[in-house]
């Protein structure tokens, strides 16, 4: 509702900006609120839980020129970003490799992980603010798993890397459902592993085929802009989007749902 007495015309380019702007954020947080009471959280990995992006770029574009892709001329973030953030090998293959057999490209992609865990090992870091996130979980209790894109053996060394692995209920793979993102598919099997409601579970996402599986699969997610510019998670349909877990507005978020469940909580 507006203000009594605002006229649109009355304000500034830049107070039009500022009003809309906070319009929009309250509806948003009425969006997340409208969660509660929250049973459950599906956490993606690369890129959510950890800033892993740039060691991907950094082994794929090495790798891409030691195979003389693209005349041998290095990738840049945003040919890494519009054609392999987020995606599945088996996607990531065909893209890259149209006109080689699928095994080969799949090959390629197998050693790029390889190569992959081995930075990982030693450079992974959690995205700022991940302790006090994954603190305000545990005190309230909720179901929790991880739902990603990687392979198994970089969700492992990822999850455990960052001392998560009694943290999640489980760790549900792209690659093992019948379907990868950017279809539902893994995130409703973190759904029926957890035994949640879509209605009663947020999603944390990074990646534009994330996003999209999250929101098909029922459910709002918050986006962070580690590897992917806002207006791109925005038309993927994130419900609200974050630097990082210390982003005062997430915070602001997660208390309004905290007040709507104390609120349903009273009424019952």
């Amino acid at each position: 509702m507006l203000p009594s007495g605002f006229h649109m015309q009355d304000a500034s380019d830049a107070e039009h900006v500022y009003f809309i702007g906070l319009l929009l954020f309250r509806l948003i947080i009425r969006s997340i609120s409208s969660l509660a009471p929250l049973e459950a959280i599906l956490f993606d990995i690369d890129g959510t839980l950890c800033d892993s992006d740039p060691l991907h770029f950094y082994a794929f574009r090495e790798m891409l020129q030691e195979v003389g892709f693209n005349g041998g001329v290095p990738i840049d973030e945003n040919f890494f970003i519009e054609k392999i953030s987020g995606k599945h090998n088996d996607e990531i293959a065909r893209i890259l490799f149209p006109d080689w057999e699928l095994q080969k490209g799949l090959k390629f992609t197998d050693d790029k992980e390889a190569y992959f865990r081995r930075l990982a090992s030693e450079k992974l870091k959690p995205v700022k603010g991940l302790d006090k996130l994954r603190k305000w979980v545990e005190d309230h209790g909720f179901k929790r798993a991880a739902v990603t894109n990687a392979p198994r053996p970089n969700a492992d060394l990822m999850v455990s890397s960052l001392g998560l692995s009694d943290f999640f209920e489980s760790v549900v793979i792209g690659g093992e459902c019948e379907r990868a993102k950017p279809f539902p598919d893994p995130y409703l099997k973190g759904l029926q592993v957890l035994k949640a409601s879509p209605s009663h579970t947020l999603v944390f996402e990074d990646s534009v085929s994330g996003i999209k599986a999250g929101v098909a699969a029922g459910m709002p997610v918050v986006a962070l802009t580690t590897g992917n510019p806002e207006h791109l998670l925005m038309e993927a349909g994130a419900s609200l989007i974050i630097k990082d877990f210390e982003d005062p507005k997430l915070w602001t978020a997660l208390e309004e749902l905290e007040g709507e469940a104390a609120k349903a909580s009273v009424a019952n």
